[in-house]
């Protein structure tokens, strides 16, 4: 970064006129307001600290400039996504394939193994970078829990052999569902990983096995590749043209098989014998993904434009398919697996034709300022699927470094943040007048498509002085910005927009690491630019002002949402440890690799 001791127009050193204990003082005895306001009663505690010449809007800066600590959070992951919902399961209307023999050995030569990719298709140069941590890798962040290693639910349970089983309801048969079955194992490989107690690994071993055991013992052998076959009928009702007969297969389910496979290979407790086998499951897995939709079966086609396509829910005819986001993204890991194991250039050429497609589409799969779409065929907006977009496009950086997966992952999030988590938190209000909604929402302030957040009831309300109030929900309304759902008090049920520095959730939350560094750059033009530091224990805080005569690039590797505003932290140079404002910067976001 530029020298920022160097010709700039910076404030001292501020040192907060309250310390957090002031503040904390103020917050409300049962939940309720802390000062007075018209328009309703509130129960009055002990007083905060009344605006004083220099407070930002009617906020105290013991207010403004301090950050609440061990109340942040990242945003909780959701759970897998359930690939049937919304869908129609009958029995099978055709016999699966299924083949009638063991696997032979790896090294046997076998008919119609494909070794080139299947045509040529658009790429950008992303590539996988080496040396990515362990915590960082796919599925390291999907454990099976413990109480979760024998599931009985209404949709799921386990066979006598320990495969998970998917059903309608529970009077209704069970089926094998590959992708369950798959995300199951994997989760159990990665509970193994980290497990300490002996019994507890050996049960994680044993349900990842069994589940891989499955899928190769009712494979489909074609086209020199195998396939894991869906043996029931489907019908998606919401996306028209989702219709199969069994046998049906997914090129999410193809690819995550992949990663299951090489996984399983990687455990110390899998012996030799066991090892070859996944080796060349995983080999016939990749297989499928080198195999267009000249023939049949297969997962993976372009489209018209020449953009590569792993699909989860393939057409019925070329070119065709539900151009599904989440479940190439998945299949994608796969080929991250393959390539970190084997060294592939045609996987590490697939990788690239997938992120190639998902970068240039990305503006198909953003729904500004709302939930994210599911897939290009019927851009149906879906709020369970849009934490994972999140989720998956952040792992796309980490795995490429490439900038624009990371501002991808920025965008998403501001579009409709993730969850505060159930303790919710406090938001401060600014001495003044405030505009306080009553809306039409689902259950604990959660959207819903028939009610859409309509406005039912207004009011306003005046505070003397700042004060706080008790929140359970922040997150996105339609059509309008960020809003805090009370929780208790005078205002219990009541929303209110969120506006630094006059209304803001106190502390750090969605706190998201790039991994890789990023690049925010400071205006030029002597454009006056406000930069934070906070101290250790979060009471206080230095503001300095900078200007540059031209643009000025600083490093960053952490975005969140620190009292109320997305910020970066810069990480060196003269202003390392300073926080600026997502809004006082442009970030990068560079398509493609950067350089090892």
């Amino acid at each position: 970064m530029s020298d920022p001791t160097t010709g700039l127009d910076r404030r001292a050193l501020i040192r907060l006129t309250a310390k957090a204990a002031a503040a904390s003082a103020a917050v409300m005895a049962g939940g309720t307001f802390a000062g007075p306001a018209h328009a309703a009663a509130a129960v009055p505690s002990a007083p905060l600290p009344s605006p004083v010449p220099g407070d930002l809007s009617g906020m105290p800066r013991s207010l403004a400039l301090s950050v609440p600590r061990r109340v942040g959070r990242d945003a909780p992951l959701p759970p897998l996504p359930d690939q049937l919902a919304d869908g129609r399961i009958s029995p099978p209307s055709r016999r699966v394939p299924y083949a009638r023999s063991a696997p032979g050995s790896r090294t046997a030569v076998t008919v119609d193994v494909p070794t080139s990719l299947p045509f040529t298709f658009n790429r950008g140069g992303y590539r996988i970078l080496p040396g990515l941590p362990e915590a960082l890798r796919p599925w390291r962040n999907r454990p099976t829990p413990w109480d979760g290693v024998s599931p009985n639910s209404t949709n799921q349970f386990l066979d006598a052999e320990g495969v998970v089983q998917f059903r309608a309801a529970r009077d209704q048969p069970g089926y094998d569902h590959p992708v369950t079955q798959i995300q199951f194992g994997l989760g159990c490989v990665t509970s193994y990983r980290n497990e300490t107690d002996a019994h507890r690994r050996s049960v994680f071993l044993l349900r990842a096995e069994a589940q891989a055991k499955r899928l190769i013992d009712r494979r489909v052998e074609a086209r020199g590749a195998w396939y894991f076959p869906y043996p029931f009928d489907w019908r998606n009702d919401q996306h028209p043209g989702v219709a199969y007969q069994a046998p049906w297969y997914s090129g999410m389910a193809q690819g995550e098989a992949i990663s299951l496979f090489v996984q399983l290979a990687q455990l110390d407790g899998v012996d030799a014998q066991k090892r070859e086998l996944y080796l060349q499951a995983a080999d016939a897995a990749f297989a499928s993904l080198l195999r267009g939709d000249d023939g049949s079966p297969w997962a993976v086609n372009k489209d018209a434009s020449g953009y590569l396509w792993i699909q989860e829910y393939p057409g019925a005819s070329p070119g065709t398919g539900d151009f599904t986001y989440n479940g190439m993204i998945f299949a994608m890991f796969g080929l991250w697996d393959y390539y970190t194991a084997t060294g592939n250039e045609l996987a590490a050429q697939l990788y690239d034709g997938g992120c190639t497609t998902l970068a240039r589409y990305f503006p198909l799969l953003r729904n500004t300022r709302w939930h994210s779409y599911y897939c290009q065929s019927h851009r149906v907006p879906t709020p369970s699927y849009h934490q994972h977009h999140i989720d998956l496009y952040r792992q796309l950086h980490w795995q490429t470094g490439s900038a624009d997966f990371a501002a991808h992952t920025d965008t998403l999030v501001d579009d409709f943040p993730g969850s505060i988590g159930e303790a919710g938190g406090t938001v401060a209000f600014a001495a003044g007048t405030h505009s306080l909604y009553r809306l039409d929402t689902a259950a604990e302030g959660k959207w819903s498509p028939s009610k859409e957040d309509a406005q039912l009831e207004v009011r306003k309300v005046t505070f003397a002085r700042a004060t706080q109030a008790p929140v359970a929900v922040r997150r996105r309304i339609q059509g309008r910005g960020v809003y805090y759902l009370i929780s208790a008090g005078a205002y219990e049920g009541w929303w209110v927009g969120e506006t630094w520095p006059t209304v803001f959730l106190r502390g750090e939350y969605l706190t998201y690491g790039y991994h890789h560094q990023r690049t925010v750059t400071f205006p030029g033009g002597d454009q006056e630019v406000d930069v934070y530091r906070f101290t250790e224990d979060g009471a206080d805080a230095s503001i300095r002002t900078v200007s540059f005569a031209a643009p000025s690039n600083a490093p960053t590797n952490v975005r969140a949402v620190v009292n109320g505003r997305p910020m970066f932290r810069i990480t060196a140079g003269g202003l390392a440890g300073y926080w600026v404002a997502a809004t006082s910067v442009t970030a990068d976001s560079r398509p493609g690799t950067p350089p090892v």
